[in-house]
């Protein structure tokens, strides 16, 4: 439980804090034993973890707040500024509801002698153990500063990773969804009218025809059922996509799909050896971090070749022979990673090998939709014309006979 305090020095002044304890009077013997003469104390109000739930749906904490959180508390302690007036400060400069909250508790945790790591730590909807283990070795090292720092520039360079890859993806699917809307409404309700046309003018049709009005037909009269089914679907593969099971059946078929398939590689390849590096830098063994990264790699395949890798140092061996070993890891990686472990210098060959496919990254951005566009484009007229040549054609020269 924690407490308020009001109590007098030794010298007479007025003292007033926070103090954590089991119960009332434990409180009070601990603020005497800090030579303190208690003159009030109450039970600090906790927000309802409730309202924390719902700050954080709400709210919710986007990337860049998290970037301009670790630069702005870099920036303070570069400035010799302690801790807990750093972290006050920061809860008056976000905007955040969340994050303020999340910064004030930690704010509290610190005085109550607990490390900045510690604090974090209880807090992992906001900070990953990625995150915490980073601080945690700055703290021992006395490279605090210089920690956060490489924290602040790492999840900038996730954020922009995950950025490009909403980019990538953003234009097929528009494109895929908005031809599935028109279509179903041209299915729906549009096919249904030329039919009855053609119905009307009791002439024979193809059975291609016959085909597509019985389609038209079908889904003017059940096209709620198609919709139930359609959703019941979406939903029954989200839920597949996000148990044990589908997430790493997912994940596999991420990096073959055909043009993706590349990009996915090298987004995975770029956040592991970006992230390797860091905590290489920041003084993490090579086992704890290699750990580490394989849960913020984004990718259970990789992961499992990582944690291999793990494994594979435990025993003293080598990384680069765990990825020699798995097809979904590029020679080069495998070669430079290699390089970097019989050098010495494998911090360095893995920030050259993350700018490499970090470009890779960016110049596949702007070629996915080049290359997707003529596919997309196929696929809408090879619909199209179907729907010409079953049921526009047919009009068309009834029209020419009846002339």
């Amino acid at each position: 439980m924690e407490f308020l305090f009001k109590a007098k020095d030794s010298f007479g002044k007025n003292r007033e804090g926070e103090i954590e304890a089991i119960n009332k009077e434990s409180a009070i013997q601990l603020i005497q034993k800090k030579g303190l003469i208690p003159l009030s104390i109450t039970e600090k109000e906790k927000i309802p973890m409730l309202v924390k739930e719902i700050e954080r749906i709400w709210e919710g904490i986007k990337p860049k707040e998290l970037v301009v959180f670790f630069r702005q508390l870099s920036t303070l302690i570069e400035s010799k500024v302690p801790i807990v007036p750093a972290l006050q400060a920061l809860q008056e400069q976000t905007g955040n509801r969340f994050l303020r909250t999340v910064a004030r508790e930690m704010e509290e945790d610190v005085k109550d002698g607990m490390s900045l790591s510690e604090s974090m730590g209880k807090h992992p909807a906001v900070f990953d153990q990625l995150m915490v283990n980073m601080i945690s070795s700055g703290e021992m090292s006395g490279n605090l500063q210089k920690t956060i720092s490489y924290i602040a520039d790492n999840t900038e360079k996730n954020y922009q990773i995950s950025s490009k890859i909403k980019s990538a993806l953003f234009y097929p699917a528009f494109i895929i969804g908005a031809a599935l809307i028109i279509g179903f409404l041209v299915v729906t309700f549009i096919l249904p009218k030329l039919g009855g046309i053609i119905k009307e003018m009791e002439v024979a049709v193809p059975w291609y025809t016959k085909l597509v009005m019985g389609l038209g037909d079908f889904m003017n009269n059940y096209w709620w059922a198609v919709l139930i089914v359609i959703f019941a679907a979406f939903g029954g593969l989200v839920y597949y996509i996000k148990s044990d099971e589908g997430k790493r059946e997912w994940d596999r078929i991420k990096i073959k799909i055909p043009i993706f398939g590349s990009f996915f590689k090298s987004v995975y390849i770029a956040r592991f050896a970006d992230n390797f590096s860091i905590l290489i830098d920041g003084g993490i063994p090579v086992v704890n971090a290699l750990q580490e990264v394989s849960e913020v790699i984004g990718n259970t395949v990789f992961r499992d070749i990582i944690l291999r890798a793990a494994d594979e140092v435990k025993k003293g061996g080598s990384i680069s022979n765990v990825f020699a070993k798995s097809p979904e890891i590029p020679p080069i990686v495998t070669r430079m990673l290699k390089i970097g472990e019989e050098t010495g210098k494998i911090s360095e060959i893995l920030k050259k090998t993350a700018s490499f496919y970090e470009q890779e990254v960016d110049t596949m951005t702007r070629n996915i939709s080049v290359m997707i566009e003529p596919i997309l484009i196929a696929v809408l007229g090879i619909g199209v014309a179907i729907m010409v040549f079953a049921v526009l054609v047919p009009i068309y020269d009834i029209a020419n006979k009846i002339q």
